[in-house]
């Protein structure tokens, strides 16, 4: 049965058009959710809001345990790590990584790239082989087929592909980077755009999102299906 990892990164906690100042994002990715879940009650999900409870910055004990071998870690190099093996252990048990992320200041927010930095790890997400210079990163988590689904919201407009802005968002590119490089390679992205504009520009866009994320859960679980059904017995 698939498992789902959802993220919620927004600095809001409520939810838009509940709460005030909602987010916009949360919103999105609890519809994937609880829309995967509605047509498939048999799968798991875990969720973690590390908007409201954000990752630890990595530090110097952590740079140095990471890259010590497990074998010749001393005790306060693993206690070092006690929070990346949670967050790295929750990734490599999903199947559907769902990210929920606003745009802040053209890139992720900070608690977003906190998870990133502790869940990109030598010898945990990923093999570095250092006698072969010319391709020495093996991604570990290409080991079974995984997806991920970025669902974001942007303040501004055309921060998409072709827009006109598109140069300036460094979130989408940046998450993408960092997932391939563990080898979560086939990524989704949805977003809704003009939340400082608001009136109607907002609410097409939102509408367009939630008809996209209507289409998209369907296709993933039935390309999850076919991919069962051929596999070998």
């Amino acid at each position: 049965m698939p498992h789902i990892l959802h993220l919620d990164a927004s600095a809001r906690p409520g939810l838009a058009g509940k709460d005030l100042h909602g987010s916009h994002s949360r919103n999105l990715s609890q519809r994937f959710v609880s829309q995967w879940l509605q047509r498939r009650p048999q799968d798991t999900a875990t969720y973690r809001d590390i908007g409201q409870h954000p990752p630890a910055c990595i530090s110097h004990d952590w740079i140095a345990a990471s890259f010590t071998p497990p074998e010749q870690r001393e005790p306060w190099m693993h206690n070092a790590l006690i929070e990346s093996e949670q967050l790295a252990d929750e990734l490599i048990a999903a199947d559907v990584l769902v990210i929920g992320v606003p745009l802040y200041n053209f890139g992720m927010p900070a608690a977003l790239k906190a998870w990133i930095d502790q869940i990109v790890r030598p010898g945990k997400t990923v093999d570095v082989d250092t006698s072969n210079p010319a391709d020495p990163y093996t991604p570990r988590l290409a080991d079974r087929p995984r997806q991920a689904v970025i669902l974001t919201a942007r303040g501004g407009v055309d921060f998409g592909p072709g827009g006109e802005l598109e140069a300036l968002n460094h979130l989408e590119p940046a998450l993408i980077t960092a997932l391939g490089f563990i080898g979560i390679t086939e990524v989704h992205q949805i977003a809704i755009e003009g939340q400082e504009i608001g009136g109607d520009i907002l609410a097409t866009s939102v509408a367009l999102a939630e008809e996209q994320i209507d289409a998209l859960v369907p296709q993933l679980q039935q390309q999850r299906e076919r991919a069962q059904v051929a596999e070998p017995a």
